[in-house]
């Protein structure tokens, strides 16, 4: 865990970028800090090809005093137009190196503490995935669950796209990655707050709104439903739904930050591509 005061800055969190589009490309690229202490959270979802990923994290991380990123399902994909052609764990763990060699704090790296405003807290990128425990109503099983989405024809592109090599399912790889991740928050100093950011919320309560709620199944796991609480958690910022708000779950707050499709953005009545500040000067330890 390492710590660095920032004085006068503030803890801002953006996501689903999306920058294939050039709409979104845009937005990144006129993106600034508000100050030279700011950090920038970024849950995930920033594009689905690497050189893609790699020019929007570098133009972000030359502005802001620290970059965090959280990786979303899109970085995951092994997509066609990919050069990168690497999958799973190896597609994951090449966009470590990259982020590391950017300067970008990754899950795989210490937890920074974030002592501006409304710290001290632990900032703690999480790697997650979802294991299907989110289920259509009148579903048992995840066979049950995908059997109803085919019907609807609401289907993750995951189910194509991202593979769990080596693991054997996209569920196993989750349950590794929870265990891990526990293991690490729990062993956080416990008179520490903190700032968990993900792609998917850690509770199923922000997927209530879904205009398809089949599509929760690709949002998340039951296995990190209390983690909001364990954990002392201040903010858990998260991306993933496309629909940015906040959400107030057991006392917590939920920040969903993310950008989306033009398409979804350009409905909105508020200016698109501007990051959220996500703690108050009364939270934290502070």
């Amino acid at each position: 865990m390492t710590s660095t005061a920032e004085g006068a800055g503030q803890l801002l969190a953006i996501s689903d970028l999306h920058v294939g589009y050039p709409e979104n490309r845009a937005l990144v690229e006129a993106m600034r800090p508000g100050s030279d202490g700011d950090w920038l959270l970024v849950a995930g979802d920033v594009s689905e090809i690497a050189a893609d990923i790699r020019w929007a994290l570098k133009t972000l991380s030359s502005r802001f005093a620290k970059v965090i990123w959280a990786p979303g399902n899109h970085e995951l994909w092994t997509h066609p137009k990919d050069p990168v052609g690497l999958r799973g764990v190896a597609r994951y763990e090449h966009l470590v190196e990259m982020c590391r060699d950017l300067g970008v704090t990754t899950p795989e790296d210490p937890y920074p503490v974030w002592d501006g405003p409304g710290g001290p807290v632990a900032v703690a990128p999480l790697f997650l995935l979802y294991d299907y425990s989110f289920l259509p109503a009148g579903c048992a099983t995840k066979d049950e669950g995908l059997a109803y989405a085919h019907g609807t024809g609401i289907v993750c592109n995951d189910e194509y796209l991202l593979h769990p090599d080596p693991y054997p399912s996209r569920e196993a790889w989750c349950r590794a990655r929870v265990a891990e991740t526990e293991r690490r928050l729990a062993a956080l100093p416990d008179d520490l707050p903190t700032v968990l950011v993900n792609h998917y919320p850690l509770d199923r309560h922000p997927c209530d709104v879904l205009w398809h709620p089949e599509f929760a199944m690709w949002c998340g796991t039951a296995l990190t439903a209390d983690w909001h609480r364990r954990f002392r958690v201040e903010t858990m910022v998260y991306g993933h739904l496309h629909i940015p708000r906040t959400t107030w779950h057991d006392g917590v707050r939920f920040e969903e930050v993310s950008v989306g499709y033009p398409r979804e953005w350009r409905e909105r009545s508020q200016p698109p591509g501007r990051p959220r500040r996500v703690l108050s000067p009364t939270d934290g330890a502070g």
